[in-house]
């Protein structure tokens, strides 16, 4: 599969030899008898550095398809109004692969979110499980940008824009309005999705870090044009305000002969990233872990950060080493793609996923801290572990199916019932 490297670049790839204008980018007739259609993810107006827009030259332009109707109410997309939001901690087992057909869009599920698309702030936090691919079906997000965290077999995403194969120990973000199929390289397939309604995903600055270290812009993919020139009767979703539409349409709309621009689709393999960390004492803040960033419009806090925790090396001395206990003013949901997690002895398994609201205290559960507390301080490789967050500064409100689910851990808060006393007495 070919790719082309870097984080926002301008970009201008063709499948078909001489279909990229030069000069302007819609002449009165495109080679070939295309179609010259500009997609926009940012206003005419943003500023340069932050303007994101590309040119798409296909076989018939996006307008060309039937009506919308809607879907009935699906778990995808489903209201965070129907229940409570409480402070307690969450955490659910892995929900399992369907026994009845389903492909990407028929796996997904609602568990929390915040915000309002049609504001364009906040996020909605999903789970996918799968066990066949998206044929003569197709999708996109006019919500907000998708990105998506394999947790169990391989996609092979083909979108508009080129096609990108992502396994877990990857990542992929569809940006919003962009028409896309997941195909499924093995029998099945389950993760995670962060839907941002917000300022688009970007790499975090770096401060006192310097120029170098984290994600490098380098290391993100984008596809080069690949296009479909197919008839059929097909089905284009939508998903528009919180709700699944959908229209007929007699032709595959991922036929984009060629493209230039910034706006566009892409992977990043997580073994890529450059971890910092202690190499005195303390456990640092787990901002220092940060892939991406949707920036909120207050200053320091995000919409929306991306947050891994890879293997690493810990060598801080006369140190706690796990997490430390801890209450903030963000929300944070954690899932786990392989391995164990250091602060959880049991409980957290891959696929699964806890949610932790501002201001709740959370940490390392009992045997944890004990185990931690009384180690040797050696030099220590995490060797089997990839653990992301999805940490917002908005209150995360699950949903009604999330709650009502089997998969919901309702015994959660015993694993810290373990903490006992062990203060001897203050000084006199």
């Amino acid at each position: 599969m070919q790719y082309q490297s870097g984080f926002g670049n301008e970009f201008a790839t063709e499948a078909a030899g001489g279909v990229l204008p030069v000069g302007q980018n819609s002449p009165q007739r495109v080679a070939h008898g295309l179609y010259a259609e500009q997609l926009s993810g940012t206003a005419f107006t943003a500023a340069r550095a932050g303007n994101r827009r590309s040119w798409l030259y296909r076989i018939r332009p996006a307008v060309a398809h039937e009506p919308f109707r809607a879907i009935p109410r699906t778990l995808f997309g489903a209201s965070t109004e129907d229940v409570d939001t409480s402070p307690d901690q969450l955490r659910w087992d892995p929900f399992p692969i369907p026994s009845a057909p389903a492909d990407f869009i028929d796996g997904l599920v609602t568990i929390c979110g915040n915000g309002d698309p049609e504001i364009g702030s906040g996020i909605g936090v999903h789970v996918y499980a799968a066990n066949r691919s998206m044929t003569d079906r197709f999708f996109y997000d006019a919500d907000g940008e998708l990105l998506i965290v394999p947790q169990e077999g391989a996609l092979r995403i083909a979108t508009e824009l080129g096609i990108l194969e992502v396994s877990p120990g990857e990542i992929c973000v569809i940006q919003r309005g962009i028409r896309f199929r997941v195909e499924l390289r093995e029998g099945s397939a389950r993760g995670y999705v962060c839907e941002n309604y917000g300022a688009l995903l970007r790499l975090p600055e770096l401060g006192p870090i310097g120029s170098n270290g984290l994600a490098n812009a380098r290391d993100f993919l984008t596809p080069v044009a690949a296009y479909e020139d197919r008839a059929g009767d097909f089905e284009l979703i939508s998903k528009f305000l919180g709700k699944l539409w959908s229209a007929r349409i007699d032709h595959s709309p991922l036929d984009v002969v060629a493209w230039h621009g910034n706006y566009a689709p892409y992977k990043y393999d997580l073994r890529r990233f450059n971890a910092i960390n202690s190499v005195s004492f303390d456990h640092p803040d787990p901002s220092i872990f940060t892939v991406l960033t949707s920036p909120s419009e207050i200053a320091g806090t995000a919409n929306v950060d991306f947050a891994i925790f890879p293997p690493r090396w810990m060598v801080s001395e006369h140190t706690f080493r796990p997490p430390y206990f801890h209450r903030n003013v963000m929300n944070e949901y954690m899932g786990l793609i392989f391995g164990s997690y250091d602060a959880k002895a049991e409980g957290f398994s891959p696929g699964g996923a806890s949610l932790h609201n501002c201001m709740s205290g959370h940490g390392p559960d009992a045997a944890t801290f004990e185990q931690a507390s009384a180690a040797r301080l050696e030099p220590r490789y995490l060797a089997d572990t990839l653990a992301f967050m999805f940490e917002t500064r908005f209150v995360l409100r699950p949903t009604k199916a999330a709650m009502e689910s089997p998969q919901l851990q309702r015994d959660y808060w015993r694993c810290w019932q373990g903490l006992k006393k062990n203060f001897t007495g203050g000084a006199e």
